[in-house]
C-alpha cells in the first residue's frame, strides 16, 4: 500500500479552501494510506473527514530545537509522495529533512514542483487545482462530500429553528479591522425576516450581546461550538452573513447562501470564500468596514442573485 501525505496548516479559511484538493488526492489515491501534517486546532475536526487515514500534528518546532526536529523528520520520512498545500518557506524546508522524497509544490528539487511564478496572485482554490495539474491531476476539482459535516453532532443548547439566518460577527482577534461594528450588525438584524442564530468563539460573545441588545430574540451560539458543531449549525442555516473568517467559509462550502463583508485588510480575489462547485458567494467590501452601510448590506440582501459581488 502506498504511503501519502498532505501538508496543510493555516487558519480555518485555508483549510476549508483546501476541502476541494483533499478530495482529489483521495480520489487519486484510492487504495493508499493517506495522512495530513496539520496543526493542533484543526487535528480533530478533520480527523472526522473522509479523506486521511492518520492525522499528524505539526508542533513546528524551531530551527534550533534539535529534538523537535528529530521527531518532524521521523513523521515526515518513509512516504511515496507528499503534496506540500502549505507552500510556504517552513512546509518547503521540509522537503531535506524528509530526504527528498517525490513531493508536490515549492521546494527547490522537489519532483512536480509548482511553476507558475505568478501563483501567488491565484485566489487559493486556483492556485490549489493549478499545482495539482502540474503534479498530474487530469480532472478538475472535485465537488466535496461534505455529509461528515451535515451529519456532526449538534451543540448542547436551544433547539435550532428549522429556518435562520447565520450571523458572524467576528474575526480573528488580531484582525480586529475585518470585523464590521457589531452595532451594524444590531441594526441589520432588525430588518431580517425570521429567526437569527449568532455564532462564533467565546471572545465573540460581547458582540453577541450587543447585538441580541436589539435583536432579543436571536439565539448566542458564540463560544458554545466546536467546528464540527459549528459546521452541523451552519448546514442548516438558510442564510449567513459574516466578516472575512473562517466561519464564512464553512457556511459557503456547505452551499449556504451567503454575504461576505470584506475591508482592504484583505483581498476576496485571492482568499474569498467560494461555494461547493467553485462559485462566488456575494462579496461587499469597503476601504474601513465601519464605513460599509448597513442599507448596502440589506440591499444586497434583497438582490444577492444578481449581484454575485458587490464593491462600495
Amino acid at each position: 500500500m502506498k504511503r501519502i501525505l498532505i501538508i496543510r496548516h493555516g487558519a480555518l479559511g485555508d483549510i476549508v479552501l483546501s476541502f476541494p484538493a483533499f478530495a482529489a488526492i483521495r480520489a487519486a489515491h484510492q487504495a493508499a494510506a493517506i495522512s495530513l501534517l496539520t496543526t493542533a486546532p484543526f487535528a480533530d475536526f478533520l480527523a472526522a473527514a473522509p479523506w486521511f487515514d492518520q492525522i499528524f500534528i505539526d508542533r513546528k518546532p524551531r530551527i534550533f530545537n534539535l529534538p523537535g526536529l528529530w521527531r518532524l523528520r521521523q513523521t515526515l520520512i518513509g512516504f511515496d509522495f507528499i503534496y506540500d498545500l502549505q507552500t510556504s518557506q517552513r512546509s518547503s524546508r521540509y522537503f531535506r529533512l524528509a530526504g527528498r522524497p517525490p513531493w508536490s509544490g515549492i521546494a527547490p528539487g522537489c519532483s512536480a514542483p509548482h511553476t507558475n511564478p505568478a501563483r501567488n496572485a491565484l485566489h487559493t482554490r486556483e492556485r490549489l487545482a493549478e499545482q495539482l495539474a502540474q503534479a498530474g491531476f487530469t480532472r478538475p476539482l472535485p465537488i466535496p462530500d461534505l455529509t461528515w459535516l451535515r451529519t456532526a453532532p449538534l451543540p448542547d443548547g436551544p433547539d435550532l429553528p428549522a429556518h435562520f439566518t447565520a450571523l458572524i460577527p467576528g474575526a480573528a482577534p488580531h484582525r480586529p479591522e475585518k470585523r464590521w461594528p457589531a452595532s451594524h450588525f444590531a441594526r441589520l438584524a432588525l430588518q431580517l425576516s425570521g429567526p437569527i442564530v449568532i455564532l462564533g468563539g467565546a471572545a465573540e460573545a460581547p458582540l453577541a450581546a450587543e447585538i441580541r441588545r436589539r435583536a432579543p430574540d436571536a439565539i448566542d451560539l458564540t463560544g458554545r461550538t466546536s467546528l464540527l458543531s459549528l459546521a452541523r449549525v451552519l448546514s442548516r442555516a438558510t442564510l449567513a452573513i459574516g466578516n472575512d473568517t473562517g466561519p464564512m467559509h464553512l457556511a459557503t462550502a456547505l452551499g449556504v447562501p451567503s454575504i461576505v463583508l470584506f475591508a482592504n485588510a484583505s483581498d476576496p480575489s485571492l482568499t474569498a470564500p467560494r461555494y461547493p462547485n467553485g462559485d462566488w458567494p456575494c462579496v461587499l467590501r469597503a476601504p474601513d468596514l465601519a464605513d460599509l452601510p448597513v442599507d448596502r448590506v440589506a440591499a444586497a440582501l434583497r438582490g444577492r442573485h444578481n449581484h454575485p459581488t458587490l464593491t462600495l
